[in-house]
């Protein structure tokens, strides 16, 4: 029987820390090195092909978060690298009817941070679409307003809405904001049925005012109390919504209390008339405010 021998010591003392272990047959060892824990040969090349890999995949990942959409130059990618950030046009629906504190924008945008509404508010101004004001004495206090460009974005915002209205409700805590409430009114206003009425009212949805003037069959609506309106309506967003989109009857909703209007209540009516649903409007949810 053939006998295995040992290398001569001398020669394994000789190889030094730095020589490449080798195997009974001479060939190169795949295993550890002597003097640490790093794989060589093929078995290093597979795991810093992996750790490679890993890396190569979170800097994309990252990369795709962070950077421009440089891959592509049309309109809709540059206009997504403004506002196609998460809660960034929401931003720009609340701002539509008018400025608005910093503290206001968070009532209207409940579930958003502080510190990703200062971070979108930042990228908005770097990007010319809002600015920062001052309301005039005596508050004085600093507010967010859309610039012209930013203003531009408004058909895209009711385009939007109009799109959205058709989805189903979210479940759970299901809430109507006012400024969707009143921006759902250009969403839904039909020009035909306005034809020559010339009216201004003020809707008060919350506490918050708000001027409706309708003319040559436009509808524009600011925010802020109407110097002599033909009628007020008085109500709360979710009430709205349901009297204009889903089938409550107007008269049940003032008799119970949930509308009230002063002055002209023919003219509030044929405003309310202006309004009719979508196809397809989705049935808002028994626990929606």
């Amino acid at each position: 029987m053939r006998s295995r021998l040992r290398p001569p010591s001398d020669a394994v003392a000789g190889a030094g820390a730095d020589a490449t272990p080798t195997s009974m047959s001479g060939r190169p060892s795949r295993g550890k090195p002597a003097g640490g824990s790093r794989p060589v040969g093929p078995a290093r090349a597979r795991t810093t092909g992996r750790a490679r890999g890993r890396r190569s995949r979170r800097d994309s990942s990252t990369r795709s978060r962070r950077a421009p959409n440089r891959c592509v130059c049309g309109g809709i990618a540059r206009a997504l690298d403004l506002v196609g950030e998460r809660w960034a046009l929401l931003v720009v629906r609340e701002l539509l009817l008018g400025p608005k504190r910093f503290s206001d924008l968070r009532a209207g945008l409940r579930t958003i941070g502080p510190d990703v509404l200062a971070q979108r508010l930042r990228d908005l101004e770097a990007a010319g679409i809002l600015r920062r004001a001052k309301l005039p004495p005596p508050t004085a206090a600093q507010v967010y307003e859309l610039t012209d460009r930013g203003r531009e974005l408004e058909p895209v915002v009711l385009a939007l809405g109009a799109w959205g209205s058709r989805a189903a409700f979210p479940s759970g805590d299901a809430r109507l904001g006012v400024d969707s409430a009143v921006l759902a009114l250009k969403t839904l206003f039909d020009p035909a049925s306005a034809g020559s009425v010339d009216e201004e009212l003020e809707l008060r949805l919350d506490g918050d005012r708000f001027r409706a003037h309708v003319a040559g069959g436009r509808l524009d609506v600011t925010r802020g109390a109407a110097d002599a309106p033909v009628a007020v309506i008085e109500t709360d967003p979710a009430t709205l919504s349901r009297v204009l989109q889903h089938g409550r009857k107007l008269t049940a909703a003032l008799r119970a209390g949930d509308v009230r209007i002063e002055g002209d209540a023919a003219s509030a009516r044929r405003f309310l008339a202006l309004f009719p649903p979508p196809e397809g409007a989705p049935a808002v949810p028994a626990g929606a405010s």
